[in-house]
């Protein structure tokens, strides 16, 4: 399993799929792993952590650039799937992050198998249900209401919104929602058995939200720390859904202290 690269961009056959990966930087491994939207090309925040780490940032199986693997049913083949690409990369104490729907693989990875982690950060995850919480319906959405939903600086949106959704930009935006149906369809991107088994998260946990997000909202948050054993939470105000794009700078500093803070 030989990762060949142009720029930043690797691929990798992991399983009879063939997987397509962001990678840069130096220093510790962070395995970040996106949400619902994908990834895209290599983009400024991704600078920002690379600047600090070996920076991982794979497209999941059947998004962007990566294969539609056939054994790819479930949000559990995803968690099982990144134990091994971490193995076909000799991946070691692995910092893994992951937003929305990242996040909730994180969390199944973690569930499942810590060998390879040496921190879990969550960032506006998805996975669990709060009961009486009402959320945001991303598949019941038009793609502004979504896009206006996901960040808090609606200046960003307007940028968003005023790019062309057509050709190879239209073909990845679909498969992108296809495969996030497969994951998060029904029930509605939770996993009603995800809850009573985080105890079993035995690497330290930081907890990162959006305090304006209005696709998972905050209150969110506390049962993720409620839930894994000493997990820390950090909340950035004037933020949505994803932090890492929206306030870069302000996510990287909390991302920094609580790696930073964990013992070799």
């Amino acid at each position: 399993m030989t990762a060949t690269a142009t720029s930043n961009r690797h691929s990798i056959e992991v399983n009879g799929a063939t997987i397509s990966y962001l990678r840069g930087g130096m220093g510790a491994p962070l395995l970040f792993l996106h949400g619902a939207g994908g990834i895209g090309d290599w983009a400024p925040w991704m600078d920002k952590l690379a600047a600090h780490y070996d920076l991982i940032v794979p497209d999941h199986p059947g998004w962007g650039r990566s294969d539609m693997p056939e054994w790819f049913d479930n949000v559990h083949d995803l968690a099982y799937f990144y134990l091994d690409f971490m193995d076909a990369l000799g991946l070691k104490d692995v910092n893994i992050a992951g937003n929305s729907i990242g996040g909730w693989i994180a969390c199944e990875i973690a569930v499942r198998n810590t060998a390879h982690l040496k921190t879990l950060t969550l960032v506006d995850s998805a996975g669990l249900r709060v009961v009486g919480l009402e959320r945001f319906d991303i598949f019941l959405s038009s793609r502004e209401a979504h896009t206006r939903a996901i960040y808090f600086d609606q200046t960003i949106a307007d940028r968003a919104l005023e790019l062309p959704l057509e050709g190879d930009a239209l073909d990845t935006f679909l498969r992108n929602r296809y495969a996030t149906a497969r994951v998060g369809w029904q029930p509605r991107l939770y996993d009603p058995h995800l809850a009573k088994w985080l105890h079993r998260v035995n690497v330290p946990t930081l907890v990162v939200w959006g305090e304006q997000d209005r696709i998972f909202p905050v209150a969110m948050q506390a049962e993720f720390v409620r839930l894994i054993p000493g997990a820390q939470a950090a909340t950035i105000p004037n933020c949505g859904h994803v932090p890492h794009r929206e306030c870069t700078d302000a996510f990287v500093a909390v991302l920094d202290r609580f790696i930073s803070g964990v013992r070799a």
